[in-house]
């Protein structure tokens, strides 16, 4: 069977627990029932309904709340997981993740990474997750706002007595004037903003339906939030990065796939001096400085033309800027912002070729830390080959092999080879700060430290993110939702005549039944209808007797 017809004439479709017409029951289950389920007007849902195949399957998993709940528990979970060691973004670019994980972590960091927590936000299982959570929700609310959509638009004004009887406020009166009594209840609903169908001589009085659709709304919110949130991983939309660039530096900015181009011309610190003093006393005498503001001023390019790999690009000029904290350059969907600093890099080093005995200078050669020769030539036989350059000198290994830590100059180091035409062999020096060994015996000649350049640096990060409208238009939506369906309940009231000339009323919301029993007693107020009893806390009065009476009996005994 691929519908059922119910006796009013009504087809509905199969699964169906309530008539969507006149509200019969259709099921023995329903019919036993003392009080209806009213939440989904016993509508027929798919998930409940069908259970052969694969879709079939799939549909009634993501359909469970139950399962939609345990997605997200996970997903926090998860969350949670990701901040117990720094995410990629935050370690040290010295090592690769996988090897720094492990050596500063140990098993707990090499599992960390395995799992791929280490990217979390990236990883392709919480992309699942999310992406899991969104199918639910979708799914959830096909499976339950279609149904409900349509027994609410398909509903009678005449429901059927046994429809009438099994709601929560019920009650019958006998009546000798209805037609007077509900022409006082007509106008006293119209006045509380109820809209009112007539069919028959019966009244359906309803007010803010709306309401009923609003976890719906709330869905389409979190479904919409998720999309924004998913598309940040879409190449192009979001874009959160951080590049240093020294004074005099000109560096490609991300994510304009070499476009654009930023130069440092030249970075600024201010720091509160004496003068201000009075007001900032206790906190530089505690820190020592304390910067006022810091500055890069730099020049933005965009390339002119297309340029063939290899080749330099042909930029232009496009303007020029000074970034501050929270003064950010702005171009196209980029913001440039000033995040950090770091001030006296070293950018080069001299040294001189001495002697060690005469003291005679060779020649003076100047070593670039970040582009280094590997050889300086002072003619007549004397020259110097660097054999090894370590930015970052942090001892020996067990071998005896200089070890550096990462590319950046902080603690360069050098191995040098002199040649002389009394020794053409070589002689080798290792040369660093406060450091001049001779790690194959005493040489005839040394390098001598002879001045030192350096410059600021500045931390730029580039942000980009086109994804913000969409999370906040998700948000808003969600909070209308969340505003649709906790203040305002979706009230109905039924008045029908029976035959015996008596008149039912009826009522029900899907929440709020003290304000609804509150509002039909107003309602009622000055006409001969009797105020219907809450069948609900009928019951619970009859079992708490029932209880007592009970408890009474077997105190009894036991006192005999």
């Amino acid at each position: 069977m691929k519908e059922i017809k119910c006796e009013c004439g009504h087809v509905n479709p199969v699964g169906t627990v309530l008539c969507e017409s006149c509200g019969r029951a259709l099921t023995s289950k329903a019919k036993e029932e003392k009080l209806h389920d009213m939440r989904y007007e016993g509508s027929a849902r798919r998930s409940q309904t069908y259970n052969k195949s694969i879709i079939d399957k799939v549909w009634n998993f993501f359909s469970s709340v139950k399962v939609g709940v345990w997605l997200i528990v996970i997903t926090l979970i998860a969350s949670a997981v990701g901040t117990i060691f720094p995410q990629k973004q935050y370690i040290p670019s010295v090592l690769p993740p996988d090897q720094y994980y492990e050596e500063v972590y140990g098993f707990a960091g090499e599992l960390y990474y395995t799992l791929g927590f280490h990217d979390l936000y990236s990883s392709w299982w919480y992309l699942l997750l999310i992406a899991s959570i969104g199918v639910s929700l979708v799914i959830c609310s096909l499976d339950r706002v279609i149904p409900l959509h349509r027994a609410l638009k398909t509903q009678r004004v005449s429901r059927h007595e046994s429809f009438l009887k099994r709601q929560r406020v019920y009650g019958m009166t006998d009546v000798t004037n209805i037609d007077d009594n509900l022409e006082k209840i007509k106008k006293k609903l119209k006045e509380k903003k109820y809209k009112i169908r007539e069919e028959n001589g019966n009244i359906l009085a309803e007010r803010n339906r709306f309401s009923r659709w609003g976890p719906y709304v709330n869905h389409v919110g979190l479904i919409i939030f998720l999309i924004g949130g998913m598309l940040r991983f879409v190449p192009g939309m979001y874009i959160d990065e951080t590049i240093w660039i020294r004074e005099g530096e000109k560096k490609a900015v991300p994510g304009t796939k070499d476009e654009y181009y930023i130069e440092n011309k030249e970075f600024t610190l201010e720091n509160y001096d004496n003068k201000d003093k009075e007001v900032f006393q206790q906190s530089i005498e505690r820190v020592g400085t304390i910067a006022k503001n810091y500055q890069s001023d730099v020049v933005l390019y965009k390339e002119s033309g297309k340029t063939l790999p290899g080749e330099k690009a042909d930029l232009k000029m496009e303007k020029e800027d000074s970034i501050k904290v929270n003064h950010p350059l702005k171009f196209e969907n980029f913001a440039v912002y000033q995040t950090s600093y770091k001030l006296n890099e070293f950018k080069s080093m001299s040294f001189t070729f001495d002697n060690k005995e005469t003291e005679k200078t060779f020649g003076e050669f100047t070593v670039d830390l970040f582009d280094p020769k590997d050889k300086f030539d002072f003619g007549n036989g004397y020259s110097i080959e660097l054999m090894g350059y370590y930015p970052n000198f942090t001892g020996f290994d067990k071998n005896g092999e200089p070890i550096s830590d990462k590319p950046v100059p902080d603690n360069p180091a050098f191995l040098f080879k002199m040649f002389s035409p009394e020794k053409p062999e070589g002689e080798i020096s290792f040369v660093g700060i406060r450091k001049n060994l001779e790690p194959l015996g005493e040489n005839e000649f040394k390098v001598s430290f002879a001045g030192v350049e350096t410059r600021d640096v500045s931390a730029l990060t580039v942000h980009k993110d086109l994804t913000l409208w969409i999370i906040a238009l998700g948000g808003a939506i969600f909070m209308i939702g969340v505003v649709q369906g906790a203040y305002w309940h979706h009230r109905r009231i039924w008045f029908r005549r029976s035959g015996d000339g008596s008149l039912i009323v009826a009522g029900h919301t899907n929440k709020g039944w003290f304000g609804l029993k509150n509002e039909l007693k107003g309602i009622l107020e000055g006409t001969d209808i009797r105020m219907p009893e809450d069948q609900q806390e009928e019951q619970k009065e009859k079992q708490g007797v029932r209880r007592n009476k009970d408890d009474g009996d077997n105190n009894g005994r036991m006192e005999q």
